[in-house]
Order: C-alpha cells, then sequence, then structure tokens
C-alpha cells in the first residue's frame, strides 16, 4: 500500500505530516518522541496498526484499541509531560483490523518534552530528532513572544544612545510622518512614549534601534546584519567569496540606511516626488524588498546565536530570519494578524511610514514582487527561522550584435538600447528610460557597459552629439 492508497482509506484525516507505527498490542516507547516533535514543530498524525515497508505500507491493525487509545490519552494528560497536550483522535476498521490514528497539534507553550527537558524531540522530515540546547532555548524565547525586547536592558542609561541616529530618526518622522503627535514632544517624552527608554533605562528595542555599539555589544556580543554579495547564483559557483560586505554599523536604524542603499541598486527604481514634495525612489520591486528587509529587522529573534542575514546572488536575493513565526504560516498570511517578535521596534518603523500597520506585510511583499519581476518569493519556514527568497530575472544573454560577440551584455535592457539607438540616434537617456520602462540608472549602467564592450559610442557632446551603433 502506497502512502497515497493509505491516506485514501483514511480519507477523513487532513494529512499535513503522519508517522505510522505497528503498536500491535501496546504503545510503543518512540510513540512520546514523536509527540514532543509534532507539538514543537508543526502537528501531524501518529498512526498506530500500519506498518512501513519501504515506500509501502501494510495495515496491520492493533490489538485492544480501545484500552491503547486510553493509555495514549491518559498519559498526554498525566504527568509525563511538562505541558497538557490535547489531541484530536480517530478508529478505523479495516476488515477484522483495527487502526488508531491520533493528531497531535503544534503546542502554543513549546518546548513540549516528557520526563525531563533533555527529551525535547523537533521534527526534521520524516523523522524525530533531539533538539539542542539553542534550539530549545529558541523555544524558550518564543514563549516570551513580542515581549523579550521590550524588557529594560541593565545598566543602559541616556548616554547608551546615538544622539546621531536619535536625531536621524527624528528628522525622518518630521520629513514623512509630519502629522506625527511625537514629533512634537520633547526628548524626554519622546523617548518614554515610543518606549525607547522606561525608568531611566533603555529597553533592548530601543537599544538595538539606537543605541552606541559598544552598548549594544554588553548584551548582545556578536551584533550585525550581514549583507553579501555573492558573485555566483550559489557558492559553489561563485569565483570568489564575496566581492561586497556591509561594514559594521551602529545600530539597527545605521543597517537599515546601508543595506537598503546596497538592495537598491539591484532592483530598478524611479524617482518620484512624495505628496510632501520629498524625493523618493519607488517601484514594486523596490517596495517589496524594502518591506522585506524591515521584515527581517522588526521580526528576527535577536537574542538567538544566528544573526539576521541577506545574500545577494546573481539571480536572486536571500533574506533570512532567526527566530520562529507566532503562528502558522499559512494563517499570517491569510489574515491581517500583527504579532511582531519585538513590537516597540514594529511601532517605530511604523511611525515613520517603513512598515505596515498591520498583518506581516507578506502580501505586499508578494505583490509588489509579482508585479515586478512576475513571480512571488519562496518562503522556507522552520520552527526557529524564516528565509524569503527573491528570485531575479536571469540576464538575457545577447550572442551577436552588429556581427560581435559578448557574454557580458544583457539583452533584456542593453539589447533594446541598441534598437532604440538605430531607430533614433538622437535619443535622450529620459526617453529610452520612459520607453523601456526602467531607471535613468538602469539606461546609464547598461550604455556604460555597451561602451565598455564596444557596442556603442558616443558622438559629439552629451548636448548636440549622437549616438553610434558599431557595425
Amino acid at each position: 500500500m502506497t502512502k497515497d492508497e493509505l491516506i485514501e482509506q483514511l480519507a477523513s484525516l487532513e494529512w499535513e505530516d503522519f508517522e505510522v507505527k505497528a503498536a500491535k498490542s501496546e504503545l510503543p516507547k518512540s510513540i512520546w518522541e514523536t509527540v514532543s516533535a509534532f507539538s514543537n514543530t508543526s502537528g501531524g498524525w501518529i498512526v498506530l496498526g500500519v506498518k512501513e515497508k519501504g515506500n509501502s505500507f501494510e495495515i496491520t491493525g492493533v490489538k485492544n484499541g480501545e484500552k491503547l487509545e486510553q493509555d495514549f490519552i491518559n498519559t498526554l494528560r498525566g504527568t509525563k509531560f511538562n505541558v497538557f497536550i490535547s489531541t484530536k483522535q480517530e478508529l478505523y476498521q479495516f476488515d477484522d483490523k483495527i487502526v488508531l490514528a491520533f493528531y497531535v497539534p503544534v503546542h502554543k507553550n513549546k518546548p513540549v518534552y516528557f520526563n525531563h527537558q533533555g527529551n525535547t524531540f523537533i521534527r526534521r522530515g520524516s523523522a524525530d530528532q533531539r533538539a539542542s540546547q539553542e534550539e530549545i532555548d529558541s523555544m524558550l524565547r518564543d514563549r516570551a513572544f513580542g515581549s523579550k525586547t521590550a524588557e529594560t536592558a541593565p545598566e543602559t542609561n541616556r548616554d547608551s544612545l546615538s544622539n546621531t541616529s536619535l536625531n536621524r530618526y527624528r528628522d525622518y518622522m518630521a520629513r514623512f510622518n509630519p502629522n506625527a503627535s511625537y514629533t512634537r514632544f520633547d526628548e524626554d517624552e519622546f523617548l518614554n512614549k515610543l518606549r525607547i527608554m522606561e525608568n531611566g533605562k533603555c529597553t533592548f528595542a530601543g537599544l538595538l534601534m539606537f543605541g552606541r555599539r559598544e552598548a549594544i555589544e554588553k548584551h548582545f556580543p556578536d551584533f550585525r546584519i550581514d549583507l553579501v554579495e555573492i558573485p555566483g547564483t550559489s557558492y559553489t559557483d561563485a569565483k570568489h567569496t564575496y566581492t561586497f560586505r556591509v561594514e559594521e554599523q551602529e545600530n539597527l536604524w545605521e543597517y537599515y540606511f546601508e543595506c537598503f542603499h546596497r538592495l537598491k541598486q539591484k532592483v530598478d527604481v524611479k524617482f518620484s516626488l512624495t505628496t510632501e514634495g520629498f524625493g523618493q525612489e519607488l517601484s514594486p520591486g523596490l517596495e517589496s524588498i524594502r518591506e522585506a528587509l524591515v521584515n527581517m529587522l522588526m521580526h528576527t529573534d535577536y537574542f538567538s546565536p544566528a544573526c539576521p542575514r541577506v545574500r545577494i546572488f546573481t539571480n536572486r536575493i536571500e533574506f533570512y530570519n532567526p527566530g520562529g513565526l507566532p503562528k502558522p504560516f499559512e494563517e499570517l498570511k491569510g489574515k491581517d494578524i500583527s504579532l511582531p517578535r519585538n513590537p516597540i521596534m514594529a511601532k517605530l518603523f511604523r511611525m515613520v511610514k517603513l512598515a505596515e500597520n498591520i498583518g506581516f506585510g507578506l502580501d505586499k511583499i508578494d505583490t509588489n514582487w509579482k508585479a515586478y519581476n512576475s513571480t512571488v518569493p519562496d518562503y522556507q519556514i522552520e520552527f526557529d527561522s524564516v528565509v524569503v527568497d527573491f528570485k531575479m530575472e536571469a540576464d538575457e544573454r545577447v550572442e551577436q550584435v552588429s556581427g560581435k560577440t559578448s557574454g557580458k551584455m544583457s539583452g533584456k535592457t542593453s539589447g533594446k538600447i541598441l534598437e532604440l539607438v538605430k531607430e533614433n540616434k538622437y535619443i535622450s537617456i529620459p526617453e529610452m528610460a520612459e520607453i523601456i520602462g526602467v531607471s535613468e540608472r538602469s539606461i546609464e549602467r547598461n550604455i556604460e557597459n555597451l561602451k565598455k564592450d564596444g557596442f556603442l559610442s558616443r558622438i559629439g557632446p552629451a548636448k548636440g552629439g549622437y549616438w553610434k551603433v558599431t557595425e
């Protein structure tokens, strides 16, 4: 019997993950490991009376089905586990054979373990694995989801904060959210109302956002946001480990600007003015990337030994966010649920209009990237991390232009530039940008490559001159 055939036989079950066990007359000892693993990861079904044979299954049935059911439920309600575990159970009759199925949901109070904390298990693929101490610590922090960075940091005060970063933040708020009431507060009221400080001490959130690096590192010794550009589609095909790595910044506010400045070079943007008259560079792709960056900064578990990172490959941008989600991913995407891991940080980003007022911004990320790239990001969800992968359109290579060959030139934009120049040698860069639908910066970058590769030249001055395609 195949897995599909087994699922068809047990058609009433909504399959997510499952584990089969023979359990002829008694509960197997390994069942408690699976209960712990399902409770700590994504939930799943335990099916008793089924034997796995390679890639297929055999219904063997259980004896004393009612007793096994009661033994299982009573154990979960007893003192063996550190928390009460509720289950959904089903009994199936296949001819003269009885099969029991128990659904164990993901538990809100992780870690779930039996006898002692060392018996904490997580689900990896189709196997139950003993959780490491770091993974257990991560689950314990998740129990305090939304409150850890709201605590005050010992031995901190106003001098722990960077004046430069605070002034930059207040200026940014005045420019992009001038109607916010906080713009009228003096410094003390500003710091306390936004919970950057409380009772003379910095909150962990306030310290991470605006702190001086030396003060932050007393509590977070490996504090960093790791942005790296890799010259390849993966580490294996890259000639060098990386071509750029963001330098250490004072705090998260400074890291945001440094990372965003680098990211927007990878996405075509268009310049426009806000209603307040301020210049801004916007495109659906850039908005999607910005939302992902802010999401990462707001939802990272900063007490984790892992650090948030951005990897910029030639064909994709990958955001790695340490820390699990407070609810199943589908539920967060389907509803406007606002449960940020770091609520003070979330508010600080919202007050300068860099984050959504509700939800996790996942729909905004997907919709904007699809409008820009015709794809949606790929999400890889683990119980202690989230990876968001933005696929970028691979450069189309022009194999022959005017009888020459180049492996460097992008046919998608550069090819169109050559076509436009052939039609009108006096065409301007703004006109090309408007017709092709990319930024003027992108046109300029492609023209430089065309000149370098010998496909295009400029005759005469910028004004009054013309383009020439090399034949």
